[in-house]
């Protein structure tokens, strides 16, 4: 599968090789989703800066996917979309809403932990 899968702590990071098909998309979700539940991660990170597109199909499959996970007890933030490709996923008024975004690892990693705090405050 073009998607390395590697657990950090209670995160996962997936990190996308090269352009998916649908079908490759399709099984990553399930293949992360199994994962989440198995590992008992609290966090995704999806690593997109290899994919020179980001068109309807894989937008609505990310934001799903972050439902799923979210649903599952992960909260999920993509990073490394290039300029390009926000650029047009502006143009073309792609949703990615409950997406969260981020530059880099770091600051993925920065964001999950304060939704963990976040989440303890708020019991859940």
């Amino acid at each position: 599968m073009p998607v390395a899968i590697l657990r950090q702590g209670d995160h996962l990071i997936a990190s996308v090789q090269s352009d998916l098909s649908d079908s490759e998309i399709l099984s990553f979700r399930d293949e992360i989703a199994e994962r989440v539940g198995r590992d008992r991660a609290r966090g995704v990170i999806i690593d997109v800066t290899a994919l020179d597109v980001i068109d309807s199909f894989v937008a609505r499959s990310l934001r799903s996917l972050a439902v799923m996970l979210r649903l599952r007890g992960a909260e999920t933030v993509i990073v490394g979309i290039r300029p390009d490709v926000a650029i047009a996923i502006v143009h073309f008024n792609i949703d990615l809403d409950p997406v969260r975004t981020a530059l880099d690892l770091d600051d993925a990693h920065a964001v999950l932990h304060r939704l963990g705090r976040r989440g303890n405050v708020d019991g859940g």
